[in-house]
């Protein structure tokens, strides 16, 4: 089975070949993989609508094959659930982690927020290799920390501390978020499908 993933981000796809790995006969290739390829604008107002559009965009391209698209983003309920759908651009079209990371820290603090609490958001959206749309969510709790911490993960981990921890996601060992993120819980309902 060919599964193409549709992120030109390294962080993700690694994400997704430890996630998916259970399936024996699964071969995984991403956008970056294909040199005709641009990705399409990012136009939905919902992760579903942006994980769709990106689903469609690399099935197109390699109809015969399953395809994913995954749209995610971290919403904190002080900011009115920003950055959300924007997460991956919240300072900017083509920022870098560490300056929408630096963004969000600084808005808390300016706009004096004392509910930090915050969820990761994802929903994939799968098109078998029969044209068939199957969809997926995960969310996980928790709370956006006071400072930056840790060196694993990428995106919003090392600012985001899970329900019930203590530690931010870079700081927690790979195997808890693999377990417990948005992302994993969306790719174990996947995996769930795909065995049923």
């Amino acid at each position: 089975m060919d599964l193409w993933i549709a992120t030109n981000n390294k962080g993700k796809l690694n994400e997704f070949k430890v996630l998916l790995n259970p399936i024996s006969n699964l071969k995984i290739f991403s956008s970056s993989d294909l040199s005709v390829f641009s990705a399409p604008p990012e136009t939905g107002t919902t992760y579903l609508e942006n994980a769709r559009i990106k689903a469609k965009a690399l099935k197109a391209v390699r109809p015969e094959a399953w395809s994913l698209g995954d749209d995610s983003g971290l919403e904190v309920t002080g900011l009115g659930n920003l950055p959300g759908i924007h997460s991956a651009r919240y300072a900017g079209t083509n920022a870098r982690d560490s300056e929408n990371r630096a963004k969000l820290l600084k808005m808390l603090q300016i706009r004096n927020i004392t509910d930090r609490s915050a969820r990761f958001r994802c929903c994939l959206v799968v098109l078998t290799d029969q044209g068939e749309e199957w969809i997926f969510e995960g969310v996980m709790e928790g709370q956006v920390a006071l400072k930056e911490s840790g060196l694993m993960g990428f995106g919003y981990d090392s600012i985001f501390i899970p329900k019930g921890e203590s530690k931010t996601l870079a700081d927690l060992e790979p195997s808890f978020k693999n377990k417990h993120s948005h992302r994993a819980l969306a790719a174990q309902s996947f995996l769930q499908k795909l065995t049923q």
